[in-house]
Parts: C-alpha cells; structure tokens; sequence
C-alpha cells in the first residue's frame, strides 16, 4: 500500500458570485432579443453559489482566440501550480529535492514544453525528476492521476510521487454559443488548483529526518472502468477559438446504469459492500450526476455533504475537484482509523476511476 502524506489546494484569485457570471454570461452568448430565463434556471438549478476565475470577468472579453485563451492558461497554471506544490511539500515535510516523481493532469490548456517541466527550474526539483504529464481526462483526472501515482509506487516503494491538478475552466468559456452543453458548463465549473504527495509503502514506514510520518489515509486498490458506446457523452470539440463543450444530458444515465455494480463488485473483492463505506471521496459532476450517484449507491443522506459543499462553494473544478474534496474530509470528516473510504470520479470516455483508501 501507498500513503497520502499531504493534499494542499487554492483557487484562482479571483471570486463571483454565481449572480454575476450569470449576467456575463447573457451578455456574451446570447443574442440580443433572447428570453433569459432559461440560463437564469440552468445557473441557479445548478446548486453553485460561487466560483474563482482566473481573470477579471471584464478580461473574458479581450481573448482574442484560443491562443490568448491558452498562453493566461500557461501563465495560471504556472504560478497556480507552483503554489499548491509548495504547501502540499509543506504540509508532508519534504522539499522538493525529496520528489521522485510528477505527475500533471489538465484539460483546461495545453504547452510544450509541459507545465510539469516549466515547474522543475521554479521549485527546485532535481534535474532527474521523473515526470509524466496527461490530457484529456477531465473530471476523472483526479481520481485517475492518484490511481497512476499508486501504480508507480508499487513498484518503487521508497519513492516520493506528487500529483498535480490545475485546471483553469473559464478560459474555455466559448462566447456567442448559446447551446445547452455551453450553457450548463458556464454554470458550473470554476478555476482551481490541488496537488496531492504520496509516498510508497517504504518511505512511508521510514520518513526522512524531520519529516513526520504521513498520517493521511493509504491507498489499498483502484480500479478503471470505460464504459462502452459513451465516448459522444463528454468531452471536448476542438475549434479554432478553443475548446467546445460536449456535455449529453444522459451522462446520469450512464452513472446510473454502471457505477453501482462497478463499485459493488469493486468493494466486495475486498470483503467489503457501501454500507461499510465511511467516507464518500466523490467528485462533485453537477447536481443531477450527484443524485443519480447518490441514487444508485443507495447512500445515507449525508454520505456526500463534503462534495455538494464543495460544488456550492466553488462550483465544479474538473480534475482537481475530488482533490480539494479529499482534503476537506481529511480535515473534517476523518473517521476512526482503518475506516474504509472510496474516492470516485467519472469523466470523458465514459469512464470510472475508484480508489479504496483506507483512514
């Protein structure tokens, strides 16, 4: 088994309330004589008080195509990064010279040389760093990039891995396009950071000196799941002014189809089944994708607080989402030790990652 030893997060510097992008976003997609009141029913159906931008909402409006859009990517998701590094380092008791690997997941940009390399100068990691960026994943990125950290580890028990997650939503916010996929994504996802330190069984059981032991919950097992005849549900249309939302309204369809014989089958190779579950590390999809996991699981009512939380707070933040999720319960909601908790996400392909931690 792998240990987490810390998990920092932060958000984009800039805070408004749901209200206001609301207003920015009849302003720019809507055509001069349309009825509002169905964007007024999406954003406030969507349970999302607040959320963080990379820009000024006044900015939106001077990116003049995609490659404006990405290089304010480039730049967030440096500076962004760099700091969620240094606090989960912190927090763990390591420097950066103590990283054997990096992982960096995002779908909100894209650069090469990778944000990872531009990270290895800026914080000091050793020059022999192993990195391995990914794309595409989206909202399971989280999920997925801590399962892939784990696997690493297995392998390398004595190594330090750090996972990192930025994804800067709002720069892919696509003006004049007023289709319901556009639509539902402006009222739900936001801008953020997490990065998340995992050690390996060894350099779990023997920290360096004046490191603490990590005490954050280890990770047992995972499992990955693609759903077939899904890829149409999710993901992203690339266009010459950026990234275009593909969001199907059956995606709860398909979480209540699968996800419980998934997680079921998943539990019970462990001796274990949902009720036995103490916490519920789940990524926070939007309301409808929050009830059909909620639905189909058979979950007590306040199994996912954290999350809902999390969605009203911040709104929706791809990848790094069940990241700041883990965090929050971690520090909230931690159950006795050795309690069993299962951390999910689910994202474009279709697909599923589960996590079985154990506290």
């Amino acid at each position: 088994m792998t240990r987490i030893a810390a998990v920092h997060g932060a958000l984009a510097p800039h805070r408004h309330a749901q209200a206001e992008i609301t207003d920015i976003v009849a302003r720019t997609c809507l055509p001069p004589s349309a009825d509002r009141r169905v964007l007024d029913r999406l954003h406030q159906g969507s349970r999302v008080r607040s959320r963080h931008m990379t820009l000024p909402l006044d900015r939106y409006a001077e990116l003049d195509g995609f490659g404006a859009a990405n290089d304010a990517f480039i730049a967030g998701a440096t500076a962004l990064g760099s700091q969620v590094i240094r606090g989960a380092l912190r927090t763990a008791g390591l420097t950066p010279s103590d990283v054997d690997l990096l992982m960096f997941t995002s779908v909100t940009g894209i650069a090469t040389p990778s944000i990872d390399a531009r990270l290895v100068g800026r914080l000091g990691l050793r020059e022999d760093v192993k990195r391995m960026p990914l794309f595409g994943l989206g909202c399971v990125g989280g999920a997925a990039g801590l399962a892939r950290v784990h696997d690493y580890l297995l392998g390398r028990p004595d190594h330090v891995a750090v996972l990192l997650s930025v994804e800067l939503c709002s720069l892919t916010f696509q003006r004049d396009d007023d289709s319901p996929a556009n639509l539902v994504a402006s009222a739900l996802f936001g801008d953020g950071a997490a990065a998340v330190v995992v050690c390996g069984a060894a350099r779990a059981a023997e920290p360096s000196a004046g490191a603490p032991a990590p005490s954050g919950p280890t990770i047992v097992a995972t499992r990955s799941r693609l759903y077939p005849d899904t890829g149409h549900v999710m993901g992203w249309n690339i266009t010459d002014s950026g990234f275009r939302v593909v969001l199907d309204p059956a995606v709860p369809d398909v979480v209540r189809r699968y996800l419980a014989d998934d997680v079921k089958g998943f539990l019970s190779e462990h001796g274990l089944k949902p009720k036995d579950v103490a916490t519920w590390v789940c990524h926070p999809g939007g309301p409808r994708v929050l009830e059909a996991v909620a639905e189909s699981l058979e979950l007590r009512e306040d199994a996912l607080d954290v999350t809902w939380r999390h969605l009203a707070d911040v709104g929706n933040l791809s990848s790094a989402s069940v990241l700041h999720v883990l965090r929050d319960t971690w520090a909230e909601r931690r159950p006795p030790a050795g309690a069993p908790g299962l951390l999910l996400a689910m994202g474009p392909g279709f697909c599923c990652e589960l996590v079985l931690l154990r506290w």
